[in-house]
């Protein structure tokens, strides 16, 4: 039968479920039933080969997640390198008084060749096979797995606050967070089975030393008593054989613990250890070409092996060269700035004359970074920025109603280094510094201690964060802080002004695209409503006023039955707004008290709200007031907003339908939190509940 023809014989035995128990069938057997010689090579030679197979495939794998099963090999490998112990331990006992080829090629290979044929070097060489094995490469993987298991399940409330903070970000789509928390869930589960894991090999360590001495002992008592052996040629006969043997299971076991302690010493990210190895020792030129220094120095020193070292010197220093090299050839290939560089001449130094082309026009989204900020928007570098701008257009499209334009970012060298400016219609509405080699954690309240790093505040939410080391994410996790990295940060920041300023970014373009989506199901009222009862101006004006509160566009066609209902009466913009909000009163409702049939409310002293009224006269400039009434309504309105937001409830304030979109605006950006309502926005099936009064 032909390699190919085994090698797929093979492969079905595997797909077909039968490999695994069988082969824990058979390595049981092992223990029981007598195998020979050639048999015990074959299963040898098998056992070298599955421990080479298992420490390549944990070099070649790209993240430890991606060999799950490693622990359940493990266990396999060495139930099996045990079970071969114990067959190899009956056949030297029973057949080593023959020679050293009584117990197979391969034992007598390595008691032979490896150790020369002396017991004597034999011992010492698996004394120190056992010590690199037991003390160094077992002991530091266990602690390490112990101590990654420890840290896996104590950071795991942090991670998934961190997921559902993404998530009602828009960073996530709901498949992406269940993909995530099922990672979560999956290192935890493989961290923890590494744990155990580690104890098979520290075990197996310990069985290997027992055996060997085992071995020795029962060989020189069997050769004396059973076969009248002197004590010379019994220890000669059975100490090469059990050295053999030992070494045999030795070599594979040491394999094993260092795949064991590769695995577990890898970081989380998805590279390969040869790439990650070459790209961060190797990432300076510097460092080759000062070890190429250092050693030509010792070469020269007379009585040291002069060639030896100079050979090695002038191998860095050639590496040293050949990496400068390519750093040059990168950034002299590398493409310019993203946006807002300057046009290189024409050939021949002809300049060309210039066009509308090259009037810069003013971008809806814009988003400007410093230099040190590139990486996080460049693919080529692993940014993730773009791809988490994305999902915050997506959710914010779905939420407003209409499509978010395309964030149009470029570098700016005149800002500082770590520091970025968001900008709508070319106008700056938010900017702040961010740090990308570090995460933020974030202090929602509850933390255990205080971190040390870089003091800020989020930018998004203003509350008190840290800038730490990436390394102590899961230190700041278990403390209770949320803990997100440099991309998060900007585009939460994001997804905030754009909420803030959601009807800068509608006009008509938009509104049309809107009428045209809506015309597909209902033509007779789009064609009837623009431009026969309302303008295209007045409409738009109408739906920004409506985001200025924050009330969504997703409703369109109650929007526009409304208008057209009332729009023959009315062109003006602002009462046409009052009126579409009272048809769209049970959604604003619902929207902030959620499906309860109880609303808590706060309203105005009965007399302030008279004066308010007898003080606006009609008029859409509001009422005129004497500043230190204005100010002492505006902190009380701030104070009763604070009482309900720590009581756990919406701030709504109820008024009078003439005074709400003053107060609105008054307390738009100073009183984030609380909702204006209209008494005739209430509706019917919703019962109130007046929690507070506000006086002057």
């Amino acid at each position: 039968m032909t390699t190919r023809a085994v090698t797929a014989v093979m492969l079905d035995f595997g797909r077909s479920g039968l490999a695994v128990p069988l082969l824990l069938l058979l390595t049981v057997g092992m223990m029981v039933l007598p195998l020979p010689p050639l048999l015990l090579d074959v299963l040898f030679t098998f056992n070298i080969s599955l421990a080479l197979v298992v420490i390549l495939a944990v070099v070649y794998v790209r993240r430890p997640l991606d060999f799950t099963v490693f622990p359940t090999v493990l266990l396999a490998a060495t139930l099996l390198r045990l079970a071969l112990n114990v067959a190899s331990t009956r056949v030297v006992l029973l057949h080593g008084h023959n020679g050293p080829g009584a117990a197979g090629a391969v034992i007598e290979s390595f008691g032979s060749f490896v150790i020369g044929g002396s017991y004597a070097v034999g011992i010492v060489v698996f004394a120190i096979l056992v010590i690199i094995n037991f003390v160094v490469v077992t002991k530091g993987a266990g602690r390490v797995s112990e101590v990654s298991a420890r840290f896996t399940l104590d950071a795991m409330p942090g991670k998934q606050m961190a997921i559902d903070a993404d998530l009602n970000a828009g960073i996530l789509g709901h498949a992406e967070a269940q993909a995530r928390r099922q990672e979560i869930r999956e290192e935890a589960d493989f961290y923890g089975a590494m744990d155990g894991a580690s104890k098979f090999v520290r075990g197996d360590a310990v069985a290997g030393i027992l055996i060997v001495f085992i071995n020795l002992f029962g060989g020189l008592v069997i050769g004396m008593v059973q076969h009248d052996l002197s004590l010379a040629e019994a220890g000669r006969s059975y100490a090469l054989l059990t050295v053999g043997d030992g070494l045999v299971a030795q070599i594979p076991a040491l394999l094993l613990s260092v795949a064991t302690a590769i695995l577990v010493t890898r970081m989380s990210r998805s590279t390969d250890m040869g790439q990650a190895v070459a790209s961060q020792v190797l990432a300076q030129p510097r460092v080759l070409g000062v070890a190429a220094g250092i050693l030509a120095v010792m070469g020269i020193i007379p009585g040291m092996p002069n060639l030896a070292f100079l050979a090695t010197a002038a191998l860095c220093a050639a590496g040293a060269r050949m990496l400068s090299q390519r750093r040059l050839l990168q950034a002299a290939t590398a493409p310019g700035p993203a946006a807002g560089g300057t046009a290189a001449a024409p050939a021949g130094g002809e300049l060309r004359e210039l066009s509308w082309d090259d009037v810069e026009t003013v971008d809806p989204i814009g988003l400007e970074v410093g230099y040190r900020l590139i990486p996080l928007v460049d693919r080529s570098q692993g940014g993730e920025l773009m791809g988490r701008i994305k999902g915050v257009r997506k959710k914010l499209s779905e939420e407003f109603g209409f499509l978010v334009q395309p964030v149009h970012i470029r570098d700016n060298l005149d800002l500082p280094p770590n520091a970025y400016r968001i900008t709508i219609t070319g106008a700056p509405v938010g900017e702040s510094e961010v740090h990308p080699d570090r995460d933020l954690a974030i202090n929602p309240g509850q933390v255990t201690g205080p971190l040390g790093g870089i003091e800020t505040r989020d930018p998004a939410f203003g509350l008190e964060a840290v800038w730490i080391e990436k390394t102590r994410r899961e230190q700041a996790q278990t403390a209770g802080y949320t803990v997100v990295d440099a991309g998060t940060v900007v585009a939460t920041h994001l997804s905030q002004l754009l909420t803030q300023h959601a009807h800068e970014l509608l006009g008509h373009e938009e509104v049309q695209q809107m009428l045209d989506r809506l015309k597909r199901t209902a033509p007779r009222l789009v064609d009837e409503l623009v431009p026969k009862l309302l303008p295209m101006s007045a409409l738009v004006r109408v739906l920004q006023n409506l985001l200025a509160e924050r009330v969504p566009l997703r409703n369109l066609r109650a929007i526009c039955e409304a208008l057209a209902e009332h729009a023959p009466k009315s062109q003006d913009p602002q009462q046409l707004t009052a009126i579409v909000r009272v048809a769209l009163a049970r959604s604003i409702v619902q929207g902030i008290g959620g499906l309860r049939q109880e609303l808590p409310v706060m309203t105005l002293d009965p007399q302030l709200e008279r004066m308010l009224q007898d003080s606006a006269q009609g008029g859409d400039a509001g009422p005129g007031l004497e500043p230190g009434l204005a100010e002492r309504m505006h902190q009380a309105l701030a104070d009763a907003t604070r009482r309900q937001e720590l009581a756990g409830e919406p701030a709504v304030l109820l008024v009078a339908p003439r005074l709400r979109p003053w107060i609105a605006r008054l307390t738009r950006h100073s009183v984030p939190g609380l909702n204006v309502l209209a008494y005739n926005e209430i509706p019917e099936n919703r019962r109130i509940r007046i929690v507070a009064a506000v006086g002057r």
